[in-house]
């Protein structure tokens, strides 16, 4: 993913465009069963995606009105965006899902790191 002026993502709008600009079309959507790419037509479990980046956004004069939004790539190529409030009001739903994709990442690489160790 190209790197961008922190003036390009100083906003969640213009976090959101640029993304989109860089191939993040789909809008997922966290479901009960897993994430769902609705214009796909797909459902995917944490095991089939990896978080590329995340941006934060506080709100100025209210902490609800903060935010977070998760550039994501499924294993088959769908990319698309997440988005989720910050703090207390995040859902239990889509932080329970990304922690365990941060799981399964620190896990394959933790793993990938042992296999090139023996390799050398």
């Amino acid at each position: 993913m190209e790197k961008h002026e922190r003036t390009e993502m100083t906003t969640m709008t213009s976090c959101v465009n640029t993304l989109q600009a860089d191939g993040y079309t789909e809008n997922f959507i966290m479901k009960d069963v897993g994430l769902e790419a609705p214009t796909a037509q797909q459902l995917y479990t944490p095991e089939e995606i990896k978080v590329d980046s995340f941006y934060r956004f506080e709100g100025e004069s209210d902490p609800a009105d903060s935010a977070i939004v998760y550039a994501i790539a499924a294993k088959d190529g769908v990319k698309g965006i997440l988005i989720d409030s910050y703090g207390a009001y995040r859902s239990d739903k889509i932080s329970k899902f990304i922690t365990e994709v941060e799981n399964i990442t620190k896990r394959d690489n933790h793993s990938k790191e042992e296999v090139a160790e023996v390799k050398e």
